[in-house]
């Protein structure tokens, strides 16, 4: 009879959370409903390595700064910060109205004041061997090996690095960073995954796992909005499980969620036209949202080597051919509904901070690549052997669609596709000549682009096994710069010889596509596709 006592709120609370907004009578509750079709494994931001954990975390939990809608860094728990003149240390000064949930891992059930030692628990925790948290990379070969995480005292705690990184404020707006309680951790050991405690605007209540996640509104969120009211405005979240996309965008349309983050392939002739925008018949059921979003689909050029017979492909001429031989804005209009943005401008995507469109990059110019594959050596493609393009089974018709432009200037490329697992691994070994790839970036700075070309980087990142040392020269220079317009200067000229030296082929800049109904207020969208959902509202 216990057991059976404690499940009614659940109970009532997901029937209350199924009539808000859908078809029937509507309760006053004003639940916010999404799907999360890969289900979720964990609630543990130690483990938010996909978006599936993403999205709940960034709901749950706070970290020391936040991103705003433009990738901004911004206060959340701390207030204020400093960075040292060598770049070095970083000092934080923490708000002193922030509490953790209320939670029975508290003595009094109440959740306490986060204090600076908070944050040393949580950061700790990410290094942590023992936990083996996907995210300690985020600290890897930057942080003082000594003492890396200080609590001066309860307000101030300090993050000192071993050598200046400037994307180091970026990062800690990852999930990962987010600060948690460690009586929590106490209490819950390995069930922390399902028993979250953070400071976030809203708190876990129940996750049946596979069927639904319910969280709710948390009382005491130490945020307000511009005009002083209390965030957040809902009352709660539904998070279901639907692992078909086909039948998830058919829940959106007949209004039992909220708001659905792109769409099945199958819809996307019925849903958006060939500029990208809603079909004429949709416009005013639903709204379409559409943002840059930091990834960068490319195609890749084994650098490593000096065989031009067993890889052609090590000729920069060849290569260069490559990139001017397709149409990328015909090749988005017809194969994406002109979703995305043709990568003419470089590897590092529209979105970022740092991004120049005043770079020229590839454009169609098929003359230009029959002249440059004759300098070559191979006039008309006489000579040339056939060459192969690997990829995997959702980027077959991109490849096939280059394969066929190339042909008009004399190109044989065959397309062979495999397992996305084992072509990483292939990718890895160096196995393959020329291959299909796509960046996205974990934190907002075009570093985490460059990063792939770094020589001293194994593969992964650097897949191509790029090596220049006026490129590693600029990128270390570019590490220990604090002054962003001299470090977006460096990253032009890292740019530069990215262009020149073309051991990738840009292919696009990805878009965020978010699909809300008519009465979400307050719904936004951002280069990393952060779902934040504490000054969204439901009207009636």
């Amino acid at each position: 009879m216990r057991q059976y006592l404690l499940l009614l709120p659940v109970i009532t609370l997901l029937a209350a959370c199924n009539g808000c907004g859908g078809s029937g009578k509507k309760s006053d509750l004003k639940f916010f409903r999404y799907n999360q079709s890969s289900g979720l494994a964990s609630l543990d931001p130690a483990f938010a390595k996909d978006q599936s954990t993403i999205w709940p975390c960034n709901q749950l939990y706070n970290s020391l700064v936040q991103l705003d809608d433009n990738l901004n860094t911004q206060p959340s728990i701390a207030k204020s910060w400093t960075i040292s003149e060598d770049g070095k240390t970083y000092t934080f000064i923490l708000r002193n109205d922030v509490k953790f949930h209320d939670n029975a891992c508290f003595t009094d059930g109440k959740g306490r004041t986060v204090i600076a030692s908070d944050v040393v628990y949580s950061f700790n925790r990410i290094v942590d061997r023992k936990i083996a948290s996907p995210g300690a990379w985020i600290f890897n070969n930057s942080i003082d090996t000594t003492q890396a995480f200080l609590a001066m005292n309860d307000t101030t705690f300090q993050l000192k690095l071993s050598k200046s990184f400037r994307p180091m404020l970026g990062i800690l707006t990852m999930q990962y960073c987010s600060v948690i309680p460690h009586e929590a951790v106490e209490k819950y050991g390995v069930d922390f995954r399902r028993n979250p405690v953070g400071t976030g605007p809203f708190m876990y209540k129940n996750w049946k796992e596979g069927t639904a996640l319910i969280l709710v509104k948390n009382p005491n969120y130490f945020e307000h909005d511009a005009q002083g009211k209390q965030l957040p405005y809902l009352d709660g979240i539904k998070v279901s499980f639907i692992d078909n996309k086909k039948t998830e965008y058919t829940s959106f349309r007949q209004g039992e969620l909220d708001f659905i983050n792109s769409i099945d392939q199958s819809f996307i002739d019925e849903v958006l036209d060939e500029d990208g925008s809603l079909q004429a018949n949709l416009k005013g059921k639903f709204n379409l949202l559409k943002t840059p979003y930091l990834n960068t689909e490319y195609l890749g050029f084994l650098t490593e080597g000096k065989d031009l017979k067993a890889n052609p492909l090590l000729n920069q001429k060849l290569r260069l051919a490559i990139n001017y031989g397709f149409d990328r804005a015909e090749m988005l209009k017809y194969l994406r509904n002109g979703v995305g943005k043709p990568a003419e401008s470089g590897f590092t995507p529209y979105g970022l901070p740092s991004y120049s469109d005043t770079l020229k990059g590839f454009r169609y110019n098929p003359e230009k690549a029959k002249a440059l594959l004759a300098e070559a050596g191979y006039p008309g493609g006489k000579g040339l052997p056939e060459i192969k393009l690997y990829t995997n089974e959702t980027y077959k018709e991109f490849c096939l669609f280059i394969s066929k432009q190339l042909e008009r200037i004399g190109m044989n490329v065959k397309v062979e596709v495999n397992q996305p697992a084992i072509l990483r691994e292939w990718m890895s070994l160096g196995k393959v000549n020329f291959f299909r790839g796509s960046w996205l970036a974990d934190y907002p700075d075009a570093e985490n682009y460059f990063a792939v070309f770094y020589s001293k980087n194994g593969s992964p990142p650097n897949y191509t096994r790029f090596n220049n040392k006026q490129y590693d020269a600029l990128y270390e220079q570019a590490l220990a710069e604090n002054d962003d317009a001299k470090r977006f200067a460096i990253y032009q000229q890292m740019e530069r010889i990215i262009l020149a030296e073309a051991p990738v082929v840009p292919l696009y800049y990805d878009e965020v596509l978010r699909f809300s109904q008519n009465n979400v207020e307050g719904l936004t969208a951002n280069g990393l596709n952060l779902l934040n959902l504490k000054q969204v509202n439901i009207k009636p």
